[in-house]
């Protein structure tokens, strides 16, 4: 992994030390799984399903996406899906807070927007 790359994750709220950890030190396989990243859904389907009320689906899109981060160590991105995760647990969808949510989504989308594009910058190299 390029120092470039390194730092401007970490600057971003990423944990890249421990995730390494994860990967057993293998920086190669970590890359390999963050390019992955990019072709992740669970972003694309949780806004969908923001969109079209279906906060069942929304809730399962949030949980996904916040495992995914969980393991790659992309702590900002885990945490706005942690909070819509928690937002939406258990809750009928008169009981949604749809105000928060909306807010919360939009947390999301910029610290999603700005991985993404670290990520998408770096794969070029």
């Amino acid at each position: 992994m390029d120092e470039k790359f390194r730092k401007q994750m970490e600057e971003n709220g990423a944990n890249i030390d421990t995730t390494l950890d994860r990967f057993m030190g293998n920086e190669a396989l970590y890359m390999k799984f963050i390019m992955k990243f990019l072709e992740d859904k669970n972003y694309e389907a949780l806004v969908e399903n923001i969109e079209k009320d279906d906060f069942e689906g929304a809730f399962n899109s949030a949980h996904a996406l916040k495992g995914v981060t969980a393991n790659l160590g992309l702590d900002p991105i885990n945490a706005q899906a942690a909070k819509i995760t928690e937002l939406l647990r258990n809750k009928q969808p008169e009981e949604v807070d749809v105000e928060t949510l909306k807010k919360c989504r939009e947390q999301l989308e910029e610290v999603y927007s700005r991985f993404q594009t670290i990520i998408r910058e770096n794969k070029a190299q």
